[in-house]
């Protein structure tokens, strides 16, 4: 079946300014960390990236490493792209990153010229582009100068790899520093993306207030705190969840008695303003003008359409914001 884009995808969605550069996000954007790798169903993803861009998602964010295995996510999102998205690569806006490991030996991990050029040049290959939209810094090096892997990300905007470049991960002085150095080279940091969510907020400890300064648009990743942001553990862990899982990045001691009670008292206040709960912690992201794009993952179409239901109420009372900050 030939896949033909919904005419109204651009109807419901929003748009938001990446900070002060000409390019607009949409205030949902879909993440390809997981779901999307060699181990996934290929039909099932295709549909979930039908889905995001009927919708009006024109983001789609990468990284070398996402899969498992490694590499395999971009692979994937090239070979549908090639035959679905073809006619549309100039309404797509395409990222990719490098900064954990990807290959052995000393040039497959961290932030050097050599690893961050090598490892861009194959995300290339894998999804049959000749060039990204945005290429970031997966997280900071402590031992490579700051300047080598700014001026890397510099290089690749030159050499046309890529239109605009980002860093994730780098908590507040870190990206004000990398910030002034991309600034000095003439390629400004367009977006940086952290880790944030109601449950992981080191961001608003100066972060925010740094990419405001500089005009860098934000784009939190893991804003459902790996699903504990969700219907799902409001009676503790189930067994098909990624906490009961011994492997991934959500282990089973993160989910106290104390967090269960913080989920269902959420829920309460989600249900009272007509949302799940994911909704509600989606919404409460994009409340702040500061947040370009909120970046979720889907396993089916269905949870991503649902996600999107967040964009029907992003306002909350100055009670509603109280008795969040309270519960948190």
């Amino acid at each position: 079946m030939t896949y033909l884009p919904s005419s109204e995808r651009y109807k419901n969605m929003q748009y938001r300014r990446c900070g002060k550069s000409g390019i607009k996000l949409p205030v949902v954007s879909l993440g390809l960390w997981h779901n999307f790798g060699g181990v996934d169903v290929a039909e099932n993803y295709r549909k979930i990236l039908h889905t995001a861009f009927d919708s009006g998602i024109t983001h789609f964010d990468l990284a070398n490493n996402y899969g498992p295995p490694p590499g395999s996510a971009e692979e994937n999102f090239g070979r549908i792209l090639e035959s679905d998205f073809s006619g549309y690569r100039d309404e797509l806006i395409i990222s990719s990153k490098a900064g954990y490991t990807m290959w052995d030996g000393p040039y497959g991990d961290w932030g050097s010229k050599k690893y961050l050029v090598s490892s861009l040049d194959q995300s290339l290959k894998r999804m049959k582009l000749d060039y990204v939209d945005i290429f970031y810094h997966h997280r900071p090096d402590p031992e490579t100068p700051l300047e080598e892997t700014m001026a890397a990300l510099d290089l690749i905007v030159r050499q046309g790899k890529a239109l605009y470049v980002g860093i994730s991960n780098y908590p507040a002085q870190k990206a004000d520093e990398a910030i002034a150095i991309l600034k000095r080279l003439e390629t400004p940091c367009l977006i940086h993306q952290p880790k944030y969510s109601m449950f992981e907020r080191w961001v608003e400890g100066g972060l925010l207030d740094v990419l405001e300064k500089n005009g860098v648009g934000c784009i939190p990743f893991s804003p459902l705190a790996q699903g504990l942001l969700t219907n799902k553990y409001l009676h503790g862990i189930p067994e098909d969840s990624r906490a009961a899982k011994p492997t991934g990045f959500l282990k089973k001691d993160h989910v106290t008695e104390e967090r269960i009670s913080q989920i269902n008292q959420l829920n309460n206040i989600a249900v009272k303003r007509g949302q799940t709960l994911a909704q509600m912690a989606l919404a409460w992201l994009l409340k702040d003008h500061r947040v370009t794009s909120v970046l979720i993952g889907a396993s089916r179409p269905e949870q991503l359409t649902d996600s999107l239901k967040c964009l029907d109420n992003i306002e909350f009372s100055k009670e509603e914001l109280a008795q969040i900050e309270a519960i948190l």
